[in-house]
């Protein structure tokens, strides 16, 4: 865990060194150049909301600040991308390798829910997931599993309890909510910040 916490540092610091290394005047002749740097942004920014545990709500944000409302657009795309290659990997995903992977980072009462699930249809597993649950928060955060999905979605520093990759990738492995809606809930729960930004830049022009 301390290892990954040091990446996600890593990567922090490294992304500011880029923001003030690319931080220059914009002419005519640079476009091309400053077209490609925000393609390869944001190319960066889905590899890293793609994977776990790593910082993708603050390079997205970073990248909303450095383009304002006219990338917008661009990151809510990048992030619903990202968000469905991380589920679709998890449903890729073996289960066994999954528990393993929690176990490793001493997620063990999550590992655990993962391995007695294992043979359970897609269909009953919500069913099986509160039957074997502690009595207490789990319960109420699968009876509302889709707000709990827009929260931790939303939540500062969520790379620490698997990012939006892991929280996708939990979810398409563990199969508790179909992909379309899942795609839908994702798509609801990214909308607002770029949205104000986008409404902010229309403001901001009058």
């Amino acid at each position: 865990m301390l290892l990954l916490v040091c990446l996600a540092i890593s990567i922090n610091l490294l992304g500011h060194g880029l923001i003030e290394w690319f931080d220059f005047q914009v002419f005519p002749r640079h476009e091309p150049v400053l077209h490609i740097m925000v393609l390869a942004a944001a190319a960066l920014y889905v590899l890293l909301m793609a994977l776990p545990f790593m910082p993708g709500i603050e390079v997205g944000l970073a990248l909303l600040v450095l383009l304002g409302g006219s990338g917008a657009l661009l990151v809510y795309m990048s992030t619903l991308v990202a968000l469905s290659i991380s589920y679709g990997l998890g449903r890729l995903m073996p289960q066994r390798s999954l528990s393993r992977l929690l176990y490793w980072l001493h997620f063990d009462r999550a590992a655990e829910l993962l391995v007695r699930l294992e043979g359970v249809p897609p269909e009953f597993r919500v069913e099986a997931v509160f039957r074997m649950a502690p009595s207490g928060i789990v319960p109420f955060l699968l009876r509302h599993r889709y707000l709990s999905v827009v929260v931790l979605l939303n939540l500062p520093g969520n790379a620490l309890i698997g990012g939006g990759g892991g929280i996708g990738m939990l979810l398409g492995v563990s199969r508790l909510i179909p992909f379309y809606q899942y795609l839908l809930t994702v798509a609801l729960a990214v909308a607002p910040v770029p949205l104000m930004f986008y409404v902010g830049s229309l403001l901001s022009e009058r």
